[in-house]
């Protein structure tokens, strides 16, 4: 049950709680008064007639009756123990009070108040009750449901931005200063002031990261040069390949820099899919079977040229390169590159033995490769994947084949259908 429909759900039954408490109360209350009333008009009657059979032996005009036939049967045996006293009784002749006592040789007197009236009175007092606890219901609720439905939302709003910081946006805020000062605005408050140090944190972070590779990118410079002036030999080629793997890693840092930095923009154009992953394939230099939808007979531009889709070749590129990389580094072959049927979903596959599923769970994660063996990549080739494929407008997410092997699938954005495709 949602927050709104729970404190609705309380305030109803507080309203009819207290509803049903005042009226029991104030018929208790005015039962007791009317009953109270009877039974001293009924011990004042009483008396009156006991006096005039003192002095008349009759009771005619007092009020009272001798040995009544309908007088209830409790009150009687107590009157022949010799006490007197009052009872009252609401069978076939209706609601009434009776007062009765000893008289001389052994008969009862007794007296009959009728309460028929003031009965009746009470169960409209009920009525009144009831029917002003359910106009206070209805009163009630609405502005109980109304307070829950704003709590709930701003709530919901609270939890929404969370949801939004959680993802990356962390310059969403609730921006509680505008909201009422209560408990909710306490956590809209921290929610706020949690997203502004993180995304402090974070730009520290990455201009650590920036820092550190433009840093690096002087030194290294000079060491590339110094490397490719060695003698021939097998010490040499070790030599420059590690600094050919540092000098990627420099660079791979500078991308993702720029790219947590939000400092990157896609040149979007229309291009065909196919002879652009083609191209891509061969630049890596390693084998991967290219797959596309076959084409029919009156799809003689998609078959000549390929799918077309609106993106920046430049990054995608960069993002099916890794994915190829990745592949080979970390699967088995064969690897296979598949454009879906709807022309711009390209899914990356390998034969090994799947991500792990950290990765699935969290997505890629910097310099961790999943994998035992150092020297086997950085782990950065992925997570810049990711962050090329938020650039151009592109999904990129991962997943397992039944069958084995990792499957990476890419979803790009469709080109405007007026849009020409360059030759």
């Amino acid at each position: 049950m949602a927050l709104r429909w729970r404190i609705a759900a309380l305030v109803a039954a507080a309203t009819c709680t207290v509803a049903v408490a005042i009226g029991v109360l104030v018929h208790h209350a005015s039962r007791d008064r009317e009953l109270s009333q009877a039974r001293d008009a009924a011990r004042t009657t009483l008396d009156r007639a006991a006096l005039i059979y003192a002095r008349t032996g009759g009771v005619q005009g007092s009020g009272a009756v001798m040995d009544a036939p309908e007088l209830p049967g409790g009150l009687r045996r107590l009157v022949e123990r010799g006490h007197q006293g009052t009872q009252f009784t609401s069978g076939s002749g209706g609601p009434a009070m009776w007062a009765a006592r000893p008289a001389p040789g052994g008969r009862v007197l007794s007296v009959h108040v009728d309460m028929s009236t003031p009965m009746r009175d009470i169960g409209a007092l009920d009525t009144n009750i009831i029917l002003a606890g359910l106009m206070s219901t209805a009163v009630v609720l609405p502005l109980g449901v109304l307070t829950a439905e704003r709590m709930s939302r701003r709530l919901r709003t609270a939890a929404a931005t969370a949801r939004r910081i959680a993802a990356g946006d962390l310059d969403a805020r609730i921006s509680a200063d505008t909201r009422p000062q209560d408990e909710i605005a306490e956590i809209s408050g921290a929610v706020d002031s949690m997203a502004a140090a993180l995304q402090e944190r974070l730009r520290g972070e990455q201009r650590f990261t920036a820092d550190v590779a433009h840093e690096l990118r002087t030194p290294l410079m000079g060491l590339v040069t110094a490397a490719e002036l060695l003698p021939p030999g097998e010490a040499a080629g070790y030599v420059r390949d590690r600094v050919r793997v540092l000098s990627t890693l420099v660079e791979d840092l500078l991308e993702i820099s720029r790219l947590d930095a939000g400092a990157e923009e896609a040149d979007l154009s229309p291009c065909p899919l196919g002879p652009l992953l083609e191209e891509v394939i061969a630049r890596t230099g390693l084998t991967a079977r290219l797959r596309t939808p076959a084409a029919g007979p009156e799809d003689t531009d998609t078959a000549a040229d390929g799918a077309r889709v609106c993106t920046d070749p430049r990054r995608l590129e960069r993002i099916v390169s890794n994915l190829v990389v990745n592949a080979h580094r970390h699967g088995r072959e064969p690897v296979e590159v598949t454009v879906a049927a709807d022309g711009r979903t390209v899914t990356v596959r390998d034969h090994g033995s799947g991500y792990p599923d950290d990765l699935l769970d969290n997505g890629p994660q910097r310099f961790r490769t999943g994998v035992r063996e150092r020297g086997r990549g950085h782990g950065l080739g992925l997570t810049i994947a990711v962050g090329q494929a938020r650039v151009i407008g592109a999904a990129l997410e991962f997943g397992n084949a039944p069958d084995g092997g990792a499957v990476a699938t890419l979803r790009l954005p469709a080109a405007p259908a007026h849009t020409p495709i360059p030759d």
